[in-house]
């Protein structure tokens, strides 16, 4: 699944573990997500749009509506 972690973390100026430090989980989730080897779980890619302030629809996108 692709997505627009990275982008939306550099505008924050997190590095991955911060970002991994907010959401209680490793920097190595946070690398594995980014670089598109691992969805994270629908609780955990809700955390993720509530700490951007997104919905989960325009960080994740589903490849298959392409």
């Amino acid at each position: 699944m692709k997505n627009n972690l990275k982008v939306l973390r550099a505008q924050n100026n997190w590095t991955q573990a911060d970002l991994a430090d907010s959401l209680s989980v490793s920097r190595q989730t946070i690398n594995a997500i980014e670089k598109g080897k691992f969805d994270p779980s629908l609780p955990l890619a809700f955390k993720i749009a509530k700490l951007f302030g997104s919905a989960i629809e325009e960080i994740f996108i589903d490849e298959s509506e392409e």
